[in-house]
């Protein structure tokens, strides 16, 4: 699926609805990005909710609050 945008004199452009829908991209979500070969790539951050309970398995309560607490600050 191809979509076509403006950029306007500020470097701005809109993502078109139904992406934004499609990735949950709502006023103030923080997009990362990531100059690729291909081009611009927008991906959406994660968030403290996004990881909720996700690295159980992987790691420990002390070092899951530190990187939560770094997120929170990020998100601020």
């Amino acid at each position: 699926m191809k979509h076509e945008v403006v950029v306007t004199r500020k470097g701005q452009t809109t993502i078109p609805a139904k992406l934004r829908v499609k990735y949950r991209i709502e006023e103030g979500t923080r997009l990362e990005v990531i100059d690729t070969e291909e081009g611009i790539l927008f991906k959406p951050k994660k968030t403290t909710i996004d990881l909720a309970g996700s690295g159980a398995k992987y790691t420990n309560p002390e070092e899951m609050k530190k990187l939560l607490d770094k997120l929170r600050e990020e998100d601020v």
